[in-house]
């Protein structure tokens, strides 16, 4: 079983920043893509952010040029740096590790991080 710890979240006023934090497995991050989802109440779970084993990312409109997913393959610890937070960027956010192994894909995920945006 592959266990995802997050860690990170919490109450911020609007404008402010948060950093999450994901660890994983060692023996298999290096060669995963990790993404971080997010879900508000209500509503479907919805992509954030990814990056590739080789470091390239991609984000959601909603999020490009305020959040930043990293990842160090030395602590097997992905990030995402959120900036300017909006009320509308409130849910739980959950990471996300994707292993292919013989061209079958394998999704593993977090427990889910509270990350509440509010004055």
């Amino acid at each position: 079983q592959v266990q995802l710890v997050e860690s990170g979240g919490g109450l911020v006023q609007p404008g402010g920043s948060l950093r999450l934090s994901c660890a994983a497995p060692g023996s298999i991050f290096s060669s995963s893509a990790m993404s971080w989802y997010r879900q508000a109440f209500g509503k479907q779970r919805e992509l954030v952010a990814s990056i590739s084993r080789g470091g390239s990312t991609t984000y959601a409109d909603s999020v490009k040029g305020r959040f930043r997913i990293s990842r160090d393959n030395a602590k097997s610890t992905v990030y995402l740096q959120m900036n300017s937070l909006k009320p509308g960027d409130t849910a739980v956010y959950y990471c996300n590790l994707k292993r292919v192994i013989v061209s079958t894909s394998f999704d593993y995920w977090g427990q889910g991080t509270q990350v509440t945006v509010s004055s």
